[in-house]
């Protein structure tokens, strides 16, 4: 896939520190559409909900390793941008909006004293065939009463740090076959990997999206959730998402709570 005209382009350097380039004051910021919204990095003292532009998220990407196995890979997200993404056939294209290349997430900022160990933890977190790239992000927030310093920089955009999987890397989902949502929805309700559940993975993010502040996953997300739900059976899909969404709402309650303490520090 080649670099959008929202991608940031440079040459990285030796040490493949791509960030420092990026973060000349030594801190980060990170965005996340996938895990990384409900489940954050360390040590982070802001959490600000917002889109990246270019892209769109699917469930393209096969795991190894959190949500499957080298034997049986589970499905996990990764963006994909759209120019590409249009040449490809999706049978979710026609719900797909043209008005809009908005990819939803929250973005972390890292201060500068813990970036190097987290840039470290994010390399391990995303091993499986994601990686590094730069592009502006698009704080949003619903809320006016949210604290000012996570809100500071929302007429501009920041530069984040975002894992993809790239449509080059081998855990992309090549075959047009397996990209077929129903075929996706299926691996989906049978995987399972080290971080449990792939049915965990999707409802959380389902869960993740609508606390956003938009009140609503994207049409992608929200199709494959009815087809696993029809696969599971409505006992256990009510089950698993009333636990997601439980799960969901103590991640950010506990992330409301370190944004405060640090706060007031």
């Amino acid at each position: 896939m080649s670099a959008t005209n929202q991608e940031v382009e440079t040459k990285p350097p030796l040490d493949g520190r791509t960030w420092r380039q990026y973060f000349p004051k030594g801190d980060l910021w990170v965005f996340g559409y996938g895990s990384l919204i409900w489940k954050p990095p360390p040590h982070y003292d802001q959490r600000v909900p917002g889109y990246i532009e270019g892209y769109v998220r699917r469930f393209w990407q096969a795991s190894t390793d959190h949500r499957g196995t080298p034997e049986q890979p589970g499905r996990v997200v990764t963006v994909i941008e759209r120019g590409f993404w249009e040449t490809l056939d999706d049978p979710h294209a026609p719900f797909e909006p043209a008005s809009t290349n908005r990819v939803w997430g929250a973005a972390y900022h890292i201060p500068s004293s813990h970036a190097e160990e987290v840039h470290d933890y994010l390399d391990v977190r995303e091993i499986d065939g994601y990686s590094v790239h730069y592009t502006p992000f698009h704080p949003f927030s619903p809320d006016s009463a949210a604290p000012k310093t996570a809100l500071e920089s929302v007429s501009s955009p920041i530069t984040c740090m975002v894992y993809i999987g790239q449509p080059s890397n081998p855990q992309f989902l090549r075959d047009p076959a397996r990209r077929e949502p129903q075929d996706v929805a299926e691996v989906i309700s049978r995987g399972h990997g080290q971080s449990g559940k792939n049915t965990e993975y999707l409802y959380l993010l389902e869960k993740a999206l609508e606390g956003i502040g938009l009140g609503s996953a994207d049409m992608h997300v929200t199709d494959l959730v009815r087809r696993v739900r029809a696969i599971e059976g409505d006992g256990e899909a009510n089950k698993e998402e009333e636990k997601a969404e439980r799960d969901v709402r103590l991640s950010l309650s506990e992330v409301a709570k370190g944004v405060e303490a640090d706060l007031s520090e």
